[in-house]
């Protein structure tokens, strides 16, 4: 008898440790599959489940409010790291800044999704006939259509960011954007550098070229305008031609210039020549056409289309250019608009 109930004991323990270890299965299947629904982190993952009893469509739904709630609070942190995105037609092409804190969200493909999913719907904004910023708010309570297995269906671009910052854990933010459109005898080139995958990159070069004659070598045109796009990313140009150069940028450089040749001890004649071949130089660095070219700097690239000119039998011209990098302007704190780059849109 004394054998039997000891028996009996052991048997029960050993149910009671199976209903534990079953129940314990259970609810890291609930903890990996949530975290899969939803790619919040798993500490968080685990403590909606808790709070709602191992029901994972009420964690979800927790998860989801305790998210916006922090993504609310985070929204003022500074987030200068993030992806460029670019989506383009024949007609029009249009890039945009998404920002987060991280390289890491960076690289995550729910924002990767959402990032191009920006750009196309800033390419869907009413077309103009000239180049124009697309500011956060031009967006905000337009409708987005989101097709990724974790974050989907139709929702406000505004409600896209935010859920999209609450399952990341980051302040995720559009920054800004541009549309250019094509001109009616021309085409735009673009060229994304380190780019994780089509139509995203950390810097984009975009050039517009015009031809007299529209229906002349396309081919030679592509080629010329693709190495000229990733001339713009490498040369990082501020103006098209000399003169775009506004005239008080022109003369504090002089200015300048003037100060560092006079303390040379120099003639005043001398003074006047070096601050000339010095403001050559200045042309040299900021106007696209007076640059060198980066895939042979023994001709700039007014001769670049000079000879694309040439071979394609009309006259090429560059009707604008835009260069934006991701980050670039926020220096310890975040700036809006495109005031960073506005300068570079010629």
């Amino acid at each position: 008898m004394a054998f039997y109930g000891a028996a009996k004991r052991v048997c029960v323990f050993i149910s009671r440790n199976r209903s534990y270890s079953s129940s314990s299965s259970e609810n890291v299947n609930l903890i990996k599959q949530l975290r899969e629904r939803t790619s919040a982190p798993i500490k968080d993952v685990k403590a909606a489940l808790v709070d709602s009893n191992w029901d994972i469509d009420a964690a979800q739904k927790e998860l989801r409010k305790r998210g916006k709630v922090l993504a609310s609070k985070k929204s003022s942190r500074i987030a200068s790291e993030g992806l460029l995105a670019l989506a383009q037609t024949p007609a029009k092409v249009a890039l945009i800044e998404l920002n987060c804190e991280t390289d890491f969200v960076a690289r995550n493909d729910i924002f990767r999704h959402l990032a191009l999913c920006l750009a196309k719907q800033a390419l869907s904004l009413d077309s103009s006939s000239s180049a124009f910023h697309v500011g956060p708010q031009s967006l905000d309570d337009t409708t987005l259509n989101l097709e990724h297995p974790k974050i989907s269906g139709e929702t406000t671009v505004q409600n896209a960011i935010t859920e999209v910052a609450a399952m990341m854990g980051e302040n995720v933010r559009l920054r800004r954007g541009y549309v250019l459109p094509t001109s009616s005898n021309g085409f735009i080139s673009t060229y994304l550098h380190t780019s994780p995958q089509p139509g995203l990159g950390r810097i984009a070069g975009i050039l517009s070229l015009e031809v007299d004659d529209g229906k002349t070598q396309v081919e030679a045109l592509q080629r010329v305008g693709s190495e000229l796009a990733m001339h713009v990313v490498a040369a990082k140009p501020l103006f098209l031609t000399k003169e775009l150069v506004p005239s008080d940028a022109l003369e504090n450089e002089r200015e300048i210039l003037k100060s560092q040749a006079e303390s040379s001890g120099k003639s005043q004649m001398a003074v006047e020549k070096m601050v000339e071949g010095r403001l050559r130089k200045y042309f040299e660095d900021v106007v696209f056409m007076d640059q060198k070219f980066i895939m042979n700097d023994t001709m700039n690239v007014k001769a670049v289309l000079d000879n694309l000119s040439k071979e394609v039998g009309s006259s090429v011209r560059v009707v604008n250019f835009l260069r934006m990098e991701v980050g670039e302007g926020i220096a310890g704190q975040e700036t809006d608009d495109a005031s960073e780059t506005v300068a570079q849109v010629a």
